[in-house]
């Protein structure tokens, strides 16, 4: 502290560890000057319009995907020389439960078309989990079965 203050006196530095005279611009330094902050918003705001397009039904497909995907690869189901080393079964209990509470109580809002096709693949996904299990689940305890009733 003594030496940033002998500095400033002495003039040396301008106290950001700048030569004297040395020209800077704190904005750059920080790289969230005002017009950063405002592309920013204006990237945010395009965003948050992007998704007002964009239906509900099909936002709730891609985040059922998106689950099932996830779930698909801590499952060890991945198409990869590493996908043992991938799985991981408590992460994928937890997917799969959460992908059941979405699907549930989704499904009347999007109409069965939509619904049947996501139900098929949690299905999958249960029964995958039971043949990965080293440890089965009591019938009705499987993950996501709070939702879907016991799955065969």
């Amino acid at each position: 502290m003594q030496s940033e203050q002998s500095n400033r006196a002495d003039g040396a530095e301008n106290g950001h560890g700048h030569d004297k005279g040395q020209a800077h611009d704190h904005g750059a330094e920080r790289g969230s000057g005002h017009g950063s902050e405002s592309s920013m918003a204006q990237a945010v705001n395009q965003q948050s319009r992007d998704i007002a397009e964009v239906p509900a039904v099909e936002l709730i497909n891609t985040v059922a995907v998106h689950l099932m995907s996830a779930a698909a690869v801590k499952l060890g189901l991945a198409d990869d020389p590493q996908a043992e080393e991938l799985k991981d079964l408590d992460e994928a209990r937890k997917l799969i439960t959460s992908l059941a509470g979405l699907i549930t109580a989704a499904a009347p809002e999007v109409g069965s078309t939509h619904a049947a096709p996501l139900r098929d693949g949690l299905r999958s996904l249960q029964l995958a989990f039971r043949e990965e299990s080293s440890v089965p689940d009591a019938p009705g305890k499987g993950p996501g079965e709070k939702w879907t009733g016991p799955v065969n």
